[in-house]
């Protein structure tokens, strides 16, 4: 099972935007997928179509019990035809409260999620974190196989992402199993000169690293809006180039197979 976590310190870079756009891709390919939602807005949660859940992933963080994200899955409200609903563990505004809890733990509650995680089976895991590198964050980080950092073409953009990329260092030096970055993904790239120089900017300080990009697409918001992956609006303006971009991102990271799940 790989486990991704998604990251950024900053909002406003369309992190969930991400998120959802490869869980598409593993809906298209019928893999086993749950998304693990521990942004206390909750856009994956309704992006995935799950309004009002009964339960959230902050049940998974109030106490270190091993596999309970297993009762915490839901279906997502995705399509069935043509595609394979990935499951998702919902959070709700509740989840914002969480977090100083946390920092009371006086042995440290850096991995709760990765505990809650033991046990459970798919093919893929993403886990999406709010806009700050606090203790939920750090949560994600601790139950990943990979950081996949989420950028976009603007300004203090390539500082950003040394900031990130020195947090996941710090992090897999406490770990018995290294913290690796799956890359960077830079997101909302538009057509102006700003954007492109700044792209430029971003693959001159950190090379190889720097995924190919997720343009700036009116289908994607619309996907999203309409709690649909991005794969389902068919021939909508833009929606297969944007398909085929995040198949693209999907294909550099992501390796698994199908499996049955648990």
């Amino acid at each position: 099972m790989q486990v991704l976590t998604l990251v950024n310190q900053k909002g406003g870079v369309g992190k969930t935007t991400v998120a959802l756009g490869l869980a598409a891709t593993a809906w298209a390919r019928r893999l086993d997928c749950l998304v693990i939602d521990i942004d206390p807005q909750g856009n994956a949660t309704t992006g995935l179509g799950v309004w009002n859940p009964p339960f959230s992933v902050d049940h998974a963080l109030a106490e270190e019990r091993p596999g309970s994200i297993a009762s915490l899955r839901a279906t997502s409200g995705w399509p069935s035809e043509n595609g394979r609903p990935p499951s998702v563990v919902p959070a709700t505004p509740a989840l914002a409260a969480r977090e100083p809890q946390l920092m009371t733990d006086p042995i440290g509650a850096n991995n709760r999620l990765s505990v809650a995680l033991e046990g459970i089976n798919h093919d893929l895991v993403i886990i999406d974190c709010p806009p700050s590198l606090g203790l939920l964050t750090i949560n994600g980080l601790f139950a990943a196989d990979q950081a996949l950092i989420v950028t976009e073409p603007g300004a203090w953009a390539s500082d950003g992402v040394e900031q990130i990329l020195q947090t996941v260092k710090r992090i897999s030096s406490r770990r018995t199993e290294p913290l690796t970055v799956a890359g960077v993904v830079v997101n909302r790239m538009g057509r102006t000169r700003d954007a492109r120089y700044w792209d430029e900017q971003l693959r001159s300080d950190h090379g190889a690293m720097v995924l190919p990009a997720v343009r700036l697409r009116a289908a994607v918001t619309e996907a999203a809006a309409n709690s649909l992956p991005i794969h389902a609006l068919g021939t909508r303006a833009g929606a297969p180039e944007a398909a085929a971009e995040f198949d693209t991102v999907f294909d550099l990271i992501v390796n698994c197979e199908v499996s049955d799940g648990v």
